[in-house]
């Protein structure tokens, strides 16, 4: 099982970390800890570097395989219980966590005013997309929910991260904001991510730690996805 540390602290760029296994063929290592997201939920994975001594090696992808983190390196590999230590590459993680935040934000202003779920949603570096159950959607409201976002985001709302019992979890429905629960059965212990007085949603990614560090942020035009969807996409200002 690798110990995943961007679950509790998103701010942790690197760690040292032991090989436990290797795959040759597929050119990947199973390490014990690891601060590189394997990616899920419409969230990316992280690439990054990995070190060894003075020896350099590109991760180029991040995957989960149940409890386990593999990652995929460039080069020959290095073999099993060998010391490594990973770095993400920054820059683009924390890019990703304000976009993570400005789309669970966006969820929020939607639930609030149309008790609409999500039905899909995607995001790349600065800029992310929600799919939405919207039959009463007016193209009039894109501005009012713009604008309504942006005051949320300039408010400095705290993001906290909290774990509940899958008992306590599902007890909660509005935990949930997809259509469909993406919870597998065998999950037992439900991470919480909270914006508080804004949205609170079941959710595995990476975030910010307050809303102001995501800074403004525009809504393009909104799609129609068939009838009563609608394709909300928001990139940032930078």
């Amino acid at each position: 099982m690798t110990e995943r540390i961007y679950m509790t602290d998103a701010y942790a760029r690197e760690v040292d970390a032991t090989i436990l296994e290797v795959d040759r063929a597929d050119g990947r290592v199973l390490l014990d800890r690891t601060v590189f997201y394997p990616g899920g939920g419409g969230q990316p994975h992280d690439v990054g570097t990995a070190w060894i001594g003075n020896d350099a090696f590109e991760v180029t992808r991040a995957a989960s395989n149940g409890p386990d983190v593999w990652h995929w390196l460039e080069g020959d590999l290095p073999k099993r219980g060998s010391q490594m230590r990973v770095t993400i590459d920054w820059q683009r993680r924390y890019t990703l966590m304000r976009t993570h935040t400005a789309m669970h934000a966006l969820c929020g202003v939607v639930w609030s005013r149309y008790r609409s779920p999500v039905t899909g949603g995607n995001m790349k570096p600065g800029e992310g997309r929600l799919d939405f159950e919207l039959p009463d959607w007016d193209p009039e409201d894109k501005a009012s929910v713009e604008d309504e976002l942006n005051r949320y985001l300039a408010a400095g709302l705290p993001v906290e991260i909290t774990f509940l019992p899958r008992a306590e979890a599902d007890r909660d429905p509005s935990l949930i904001r997809t259509k469909v629960s993406l919870l597998p059965a065998s999950l037992k212990t439900v991470r919480v991510v909270d914006i508080v007085g804004l949205d609170r949603q079941a959710d595995g990614g990476t975030h910010v730690k307050s809303t102001s560090e995501v800074g403004p942020v525009t809504i393009g035009k909104v799609e129609s996805k068939g009838k009563g969807f609608r394709r909300i996409r928001l990139t940032l200002v930078d």
